[in-house]
C-alpha cells in the first residue's frame, strides 16, 4: 500500500463526521470494550475531529483512522481517541500521520503544550515520535500514561481554524 493513498485532514462533511464517530465506536466500544454503547462525551462538542482517509479510485473515500484535538485552556491542547481501523494497522504510518496532523494543527492554532492520555501498549510508539511520559495513570481501569509532545518536532502549518464546532454532540 502506498502512503500517497492517504490524506490526513479535519473532518468537515456530515459523511466524514459520521464515519469518524462510527470508527471510534467500533474501536473503543466494540473492539476494546472501554465504553458500553459509544465513546462520545462532552469534549466532542468542542473538539476538532481529524481523519485519515484512504483515497481509492474505485471505492472512493474511506475513513481509516481518527483522532480529536481540543483546547482545555488558552494554549493548552489535548489529543485523544486516536484509533486506526484494524485492516490498516499494518500500514504503520497512519497512526503517525494522525499524530503529526493533530499536533501540527494545534501548534498552528497557538499551542504552547500538547498532551495526550496514551494506553500503555502505545507508549513506546509515542516516545519514538518525540513524546515524553509525564505520569502513569489509570483510566477505565486500564494503565495509561499522560504524555507531552515535543513541539519543536511538530512545526506549525497553515491549517485555518474553523470558526464553528465541527461535530457537536451526536450519537451515531
Amino acid at each position: 500500500m502506498s502512503l500517497n493513498r492517504y490524506s490526513f485532514e479535519l473532518a468537515r462533511s456530515p459523511q466524514d463526521i459520521r464515519a469518524y464517530f462510527r470508527l471510534r465506536k467500533a474501536i473503543f466500544s466494540a473492539e476494546q470494550g472501554l465504553f458500553t454503547n459509544h465513546d462520545q462525551d462532552d469534549i466532542d462538542a468542542a473538539a476538532y475531529p481529524i481523519i485519515a482517509v484512504e483515497q481509492h479510485v474505485i471505492a472512493g473515500r474511506r475513513v481509516v483512522g481518527v483522532v480529536r484535538i481540543y483546547e482545555t485552556e488558552s494554549r493548552l491542547w489535548y489529543g485523544g481517541r486516536l484509533g486506526v481501523h484494524p485492516d490498516y494497522r499494518r500500514v504503520g504510518r497512519i497512526g503517525q500521520g494522525l499524530i503529526y496532523k493533530a499536533v501540527t494543527t494545534a501548534n498552528t492554532w497557538g499551542c504552547d503544550r500538547f498532551l495526550a492520555t496514551v494506553q500503555l501498549q502505545n507508549v513506546r510508539f509515542f516516545q519514538r515520535l518525540h513524546w515524553q511520559s509525564l505520569a502513569e495513570i489509570s483510566l477505565c481501569n486500564r494503565p495509561h500514561h499522560r504524555m507531552e509532545a515535543d513541539l519543536a518536532y511538530y512545526p506549525a502549518g497553515n491549517e485555518p481554524r474553523p470558526t464553528f464546532p465541527l461535530t457537536g454532540r451526536q450519537v451515531c
